[in-house]
């Protein structure tokens, strides 16, 4: 069955926004000038990133084009060699982790990061539990943390997991796995969550699960994602940054990004480049790129093959 490409006015807050004039209080998060080098090698090279209030911003690129190392600049798992990192506007570029982390900047992993003998429900307290302040009372008995299952309970009927409370986390399906992993990451209460490939290894009904998941969750909070598939960046992205060799290649909307004949080469390479942009009589006529159904981690034009 083929795809749909959605358009802006999916989101119609935010395609009212475009073109006009963006203020700094628009932007939850911006990088200038960010900059980081290992002995020499350039994994990211001065990335200007702009995140929107209340937008799904995604991060694409090729392997090793520098996004989860950008993820690992913005939430300080990394420190740049140069550059500044800006959160509501204020300057974080000098903060630890967990500073960031309670600001209100929250990131999930590209595999899954649960607690694996812990029940569905445990997993949700432990991350509750941070906002008691008694996480280092060990002391304590567990039924101290029984308060906490009202709420941890509303997170996991928002996610679709309150049938699977008492489930060892062990035992879920790997789609389930991740879909716990973002509801933890909820229990923190972030304004900006970070998704590093949210839907890495799943199969099409885990995807299109996940992606209801995070248009649900972004409605009273910002995204910025890295994801290989295609799908999921056409159907659920605001706005798409696309990164080559650590430096941004393109920005816009998936129209825009999809169309750019930089973007197309860096992907698919430079004949590819050539063949979109052949004449009709010639050969197939140009076009866009496209997401084709089962299309994984792919960008490719929407007609004609490539050798």
């Amino acid at each position: 069955m083929s795809e749909r490409k959605p358009s802006l006015a999916a989101r119609p807050s935010v395609a009212r926004r475009v073109g006009a004039g963006a203020t700094a209080s628009d932007y939850i998060l911006e990088t200038t000038g960010l900059v980081k080098e290992f002995k020499g090698f350039v994994a990211v090279s001065g990335v200007d990133l702009k995140v929107r209030r209340g937008e799904i911003h995604a991060l694409i690129g090729p392997n090793g084009a520098g996004k989860t190392t950008c993820f690992n600049l913005l939430t300080k798992f990394l420190e740049p060699t140069r550059g500044t990192i800006r959160f509501n506007g204020t300057d974080i570029t000098g903060e630890p982790p967990q500073r960031i982390a309670r600001r209100g900047i929250v990131r999930s992993f590209q595999i899954s990061a649960v607690f694996p003998h812990l029940t569905v429900l445990d997993n949700i307290r432990i991350a509750l539990q941070q906002k008691l302040g008694t996480s280092f009372h060990f002391w304590k008995s567990e039924r101290s943390l029984d308060r906490l299952n009202d709420r941890a309970m509303e997170l996991l009927t928002a996610v679709g997991l309150e049938r699977h409370a008492a489930m060892v986390a062990i035992e879920m399906p790997y789609g389930r796995k991740r879909v716990l992993e973002i509801a933890t990451t909820l229990a923190l209460d972030p304004e900006l969550m970070l998704l590093d490939e949210p839907t890495q290894g799943m199969g099409h009904e885990d995807v299109d699960r996940i992606m209801q998941l995070i248009k649900q969750v972004a409605a009273k909070r910002s995204i910025l994602m890295v994801e290989h598939n295609m799908k999921v960046v056409a159907g659920i992205s605001d706005t798409i940054t696309v990164l080559a060799r650590g430096a941004v290649l393109a920005e816009g909307n998936y129209a825009t990004v999809a169309a750019d004949p930089q973007v197309i080469e860096a992907y698919m390479g430079s004949e590819a480049s050539e063949l979109a942009s052949l004449p009709q009589a010639h050969h197939h006529p140009p076009s866009p790129l496209s997401v084709e159904a089962g299309d994984f981690g792919v960008l490719r034009p929407a007609t004609g093959a490539v050798r």
